[in-house]
């Protein structure tokens, strides 16, 4: 993993120790710390791992007030593409790292800046 790709990364990891480990390999390739993220299904897990890597959840400030307080009516799959789409991402790519948080693994994204 280098920094020369520029550009915004994800990864799909089994748990959240991958997620840990993995969060630790981006900082080591240069990714800014206040850039990377971790997104499970389960909102709690979610937290549990930012807090553990210390990592970000994606928010406000990312979504957009807008998105964000859609998401409040939206269902958690609905939520969980938004704000993969909010960090870059295709509906297609965000439908299929969804699918993967449907079946328990955990998404670990960094966004390239320049």
């Amino acid at each position: 993993m280098s920094m020369t790709d520029k550009k915004s990364y994800a990864k799909v990891v089994q748990n959240g120790v991958q997620a840990v480990e993995t969060v630790n390999e981006l900082r080591a390739a240069g990714y800014v710390g206040d850039h990377i993220y971790v997104l499970a299904h389960d909102q709690d897990r979610t937290e549990r791992i930012a807090d553990t890597s210390n990592a970000n959840e994606i928010g406000i400030k990312e979504e957009g007030v807008f998105d964000a307080i859609a998401n409040l009516f939206r269902s958690r799959g609905d939520e969980l593409r938004a704000k993969i789409v909010s960090l870059g991402f295709t509906h297609t790519e965000a439908a299929f790292y969804e699918k993967e948080l449907d079946l328990g693994k955990v998404l670990v994204i960094a966004r390239y800046t320049a």
